[in-house]
């Protein structure tokens, strides 16, 4: 379990996991992925928006590679709260490039659901992505992935039916600091769910894990990427990768390029 930050006021836990604040370009960054996200749907061939339960945000794309490969499957991140899928389209260019189907799931945002909640839909968007893909001729191997909140989700997916390996990218591995701070205003969350919901406090998935953060994060981020490493050490295909000088939102161009060493560690698994 990591410190809690109970010793800092609220400002100091609020700015240990801001990680917007702490990125001075980050709205560029985001209206670059937005830009990147809309220049890709135009040229890749995908189904967009197809619905898998009855909320607004249980959707998911699929982008076809060739045929029989795997599935690059997203979750997007905005701590539970923010962000949508559409603006990480992007990230399907370097695994279309590489021949392998990709997908994004969407799923309903706190305060609107709860972490439990999100969870059950993020599980019901793998399942449903898994039998789109082997509709369409795909092999029955999903590389699961996520950044931030989806690092989480990721981690907390990785048992699921046809997973055959996850990168978490920037992830929270351990819900103690977020009960704390400012980010559980929307996410109230439950002494019971920081338990069963913290993959550093669950029983170890021995399907391989690459745990990912940049070196230029918040000093709290890497802690949860190296502190989820170490629970995790001594199964044989993990990964621990450092990317280097990448802060919360650069850090997904190693997985958007087609040479992006965040790609390739995940694609070493289809």
């Amino acid at each position: 379990m990591l410190d809690k930050l109970l010793h800092l006021n609220a400002a100091a836990r609020k700015a240990a996991y801001d990680n917007t604040s702490a990125v001075a370009n980050s709205a560029a960054q985001l209206a670059d992925f937005e830009a990147r996200s809309a220049a890709l749907v135009q040229h890749a061939k995908g189904h967009l928006d197809v619905a898998y339960g009855p909320q607004a945000r249980q959707k998911f794309d699929f982008f076809a590679g060739a045929s029989g490969a795997a599935t690059l499957l997203f979750i997007h991140g905005g701590y539970w709260q923010m962000r949508h899928k559409n603006t990480f389209r992007f990230v399907a260019e370097g695994a279309l490039q590489n021949g392998v189907n990709a997908a994004l799931i969407g799923y309903t945002l706190a305060p609107q659901a709860s972490l439990t909640q999100i969870v059950q839909e993020v599980l019901q968007g793998i399942a449903a992505v898994r039998a789109h893909a082997l509709q369409h001729g795909a092999a029955d191997r999903v590389l699961l992935c996520g950044w931030s909140a989806g690092g989480h989700l990721t981690a907390l997916g990785l048992h699921a039916p046809g997973v055959v390996a996850g990168l978490g990218i920037s992830g929270i591995y351990d819900l103690g600091p977020i009960q704390h701070n400012y980010l559980n205003a929307a996410l109230q969350l439950k002494d019971a769910e920081v338990q069963t919901l913290s993959p550093l406090r669950l029983p170890l998935v021995h399907q391989p894990f690459i745990t990912a953060y940049g070196t230029a994060e918040l000093e709290q981020l890497q802690r949860q990427s190296q502190a989820l490493a170490q629970y995790r050490q001594g199964l044989p295909h993990d990964v621990l990768l450092p990317v280097e000088g990448a802060d919360h939102f650069s850090i997904l161009n190693a997985l958007a390029q087609p040479d992006g060493a965040l790609l390739h560690a995940l694609l070493a698994h289809r």
